[in-house]
């Protein structure tokens, strides 16, 4: 199982539907990543593979400054799941997988 690669986001919040840009690469076993939406771009902490179980966390200071906590499902090139800011009920997301990265030699 990989969740490695460019994933389209879609997250319904109470605000509104919001999009974001997740992508995730995975180095001598270490997944690393980055979400771009909203005009910004910030880095991923605390991620976490564990079978089909992805976890992850991200700071974002647009519409409004936010500590994100994602824990999604992935199967295939979907993901199901929810993101959570701090006491703020879980909103749902779901998500796409663009491209997978490219392989170096």
């Amino acid at each position: 199982m990989s969740a490695e690669g460019i994933w389209n986001l879609s997250i319904s919040t109470p605000i509104g539907k919001m999009k974001a840009v997740v992508e995730l690469r995975e180095q001598d076993a270490v997944l690393t990543g980055v979400a771009r939406g909203a005009g910004e771009e910030v880095p991923l902490s605390d991620i976490t593979l564990d079978g089909d179980r992805l976890t992850w966390k991200q700071a974002i200071a647009k519409p409004m400054r936010l500590n994100l906590a994602f824990d999604v499902t992935v199967d295939g090139d979907t993901l199901r799941g929810t993101s959570r800011a701090g006491r703020l009920p879980a909103s749902k997301v779901t998500g796409e997988r663009r491209t997978a990265p490219e392989r170096q030699a």
